[in-house]
């Protein structure tokens, strides 16, 4: 059985991607600050085929030690997907000096400090292994949320750079999100930024979270065996590039 971290486990995309996992047959390590969230899914899906780990990734000390603690309980895992993210959406202007700080520590500095030591760690089996980065739409065309969006477009960047840094054993390619109903930063994106990104869709079905896990399942499997250091869109169509 093939073991995977998942980060931001207990809601939204996390947690439909764990469910979606547990399906297909991996073993996931579910990762998040929410407490009550990793619980219930422990208690849907037991120790056989789940394992918890409360963290809050706006901790430096969390994020340089998370993965070398996990590889003391683990010999291998197969991959890493950062799906943990904050979106406050909100002028830049109305940023406190820790909020910054926060985001950043969550949004970037958490996946630089994973990625690298999740694959220091698995490049030495010359075995196929995968990151999967979760990105926005907001990382490639902007955001009402300066922070958001600058720091969802250094995701992009630090994708592409450590498909070179990590080949030719880890695969790191991200998946690019749009609006994604059913989740916690639905309600916080400002209504007018909702109505143009609805607007701009071209494909009218609601993107809810188990439609982006859909994705992120494809990029750790043997289909996508050949793809590396891309960024796909989950977006209905809404922005050619």
């Amino acid at each position: 059985m093939k073991k995977i971290i998942i980060t931001g486990a207990a809601n939204g995309i996390g947690r439909a991607t764990v469910e979606k996992s547990i399906e297909q047959g991996y073993f996931v390590i579910a990762v998040d600050k929410d407490a009550v969230g990793l619980a219930s899914l422990q208690k849907a899906y037991g120790p056989d085929a789940l394992e918890v780990h409360h963290a809050d990734f706006s901790d430096p000390r969390t994020i340089k030690g998370f993965i070398p603690a996990l590889y003391e309980r683990h010999s291998t895992i197969y991959a890493l997907i950062n799906n943990a993210g904050l979106y406050h959406g909100k002028s830049v202007y109305l940023y406190s000096d820790e909020e910054i700080e926060e985001i950043m520590n969550v949004n970037v500095k958490a996946l630089i400090y994973l990625s690298k030591d999740f694959a220091e760690r698995e490049m030495k089996h010359e075995a196929p292994r995968c990151i999967v980065n979760i990105s926005s739409v907001a990382g490639e065309v902007g955001s009402c949320d300066a922070l958001y969006g600058a720091t969802k477009a250094a995701v992009i960047g630090l994708t592409k750079a450590n498909a070179w840094n990590f080949a030719p054993f880890v695969r790191v390619n991200a998946v690019s999100p749009a609006l994604i109903h059913d989740t916690a930063i639905y309600d916080t994106i400002p209504a007018y930024r909702r109505d143009e990104y609805a607007r701009q869709e071209i494909l009218k079905d609601p993107i809810r979270p188990g439609g982006v896990a859909d994705v992120i399942l494809l990029f750790i499997s043997e289909a996508t065996r050949h793809i590396t250091g891309k960024v796909i869109p989950v977006d209905n169509g809404a922005y050619p590039r």
